[in-house]
């Protein structure tokens, strides 16, 4: 087989193995998939909302990746973090979404999670074991760990279907949008609660975790209020998942008008008041481990045979 290549143009390593199978006459090969493309299984699964996506994602990762050493457990416990061992643990943060977006099987009440951005196309921040590129924005719906958006399906239903995810511990972090209407309306908290329940595994070791508070004081009142009628829907659920407060008198005091947890204009300014930043992040969770280790061993024990 003649093949004829231009000096100029460039060859990699990838082509030229390619050339000398097709001149072996080897028509049938297989391939090798990129890293990048090929499905990563995690072992911990934590979904959430834009504070993940802007700012909380590594704090996440590095949380659940060393439940050991945060959590400091004693023998039980340690057994029980024995079937996380060696864990590997993917983060999926999409902007603006919330329990409702997650749960919805149409497009336009899904759109939250599977809409494309429409200035930067892209509307998620993936970490860990689930993304090996070098950037962390992704969007929903593209590639082989974001299959969450099928039709007549929701995004919950989509992540625990077959071909996707079956983690050992799955965490899930909202509050920003709903905030409002969970303050107003404990029956809309209740009923976000219960469509989640019912598209989650039975037997899916859970954890709810509230997002951090924000910079303003407006703010924090009504994601107090909401985290309030939020927990009680959970204890309406008879321990499908661990519900932890990330709302607390120390989280409050450690971000309301603290602008060193925030990201700043060039005049010092606070410029985004509601996702704290990779600072803000890592006092979250120095201050919230006990209450999350705790809502960890809990759930590994009820789920242990």
């Amino acid at each position: 087989m003649d093949i004829q290549i231009r000096h100029t143009q460039k060859i990699t390593n990838w082509h030229v193995a390619i050339i000398v199978l097709i001149t072996l006459g080897v028509h049938s090969i297989s391939l090798p998939t990129l890293a990048a493309d090929k499905f990563q299984q995690p072992d911990i699964l934590v979904l959430g909302d834009s504070q993940i996506t802007f700012g909380s994602g590594p704090a996440y990762l590095r949380f659940f990746k060393n439940l050991s050493s945060y959590c400091n457990p004693d023998q039980k416990q340690s057994e029980y973090l024995e079937k996380l061992e060696h864990s590997t643990v993917g983060v999926i943060g999409v902007r603006s979404s919330t329990l409702s977006s997650w749960t919805a099987r149409t497009n336009k009440n899904k759109a939250k999670v599977c809409g494309v951005d429409p200035k930067w196309n892209i509307n998620a921040g993936a970490y860990g074991i689930i993304n090996r590129t070098r950037k962390e924005y992704v969007q929903i719906g593209r590639g082989t760990q974001f299959q969450f958006c099928k039709k007549n399906t929701s995004p919950f239903e989509a992540v625990f279907q077959e071909e996707n995810y079956a983690p050992k511990l799955l965490v899930l972090s909202f509050m920003g949008n709903s905030a409002k209407d969970w303050s107003a309306h404990p029956n809309i908290a209740l009923r976000d609660v219960q469509k989640t329940f019912r598209q989650l595994p039975d037997d899916l070791p859970c954890i709810y975790l509230t997002t951090a508070p924000s910079y303003t004081q407006k703010s924090v009142d009504i994601r107090v209020k909401a985290q309030e009628n939020l927990k009680k829907a959970f204890v309406k659920g008879d321990g499908k998942c661990s519900f932890v407060e990330g709302i607390s008198t120390k989280t409050i005091a450690a971000n309301l008008g603290n602008k060193r947890h925030f990201r700043r204009k060039k005049s010092g300014a606070v410029k985004d008041p509601y996702h704290p930043n990779k600072r803000g992040a890592r006092k979250f969770f120095s201050l919230t481990k006990h209450s999350i280790c705790t809502a960890v061993f809990e759930q590994l024990a009820k789920h242990t045979k």
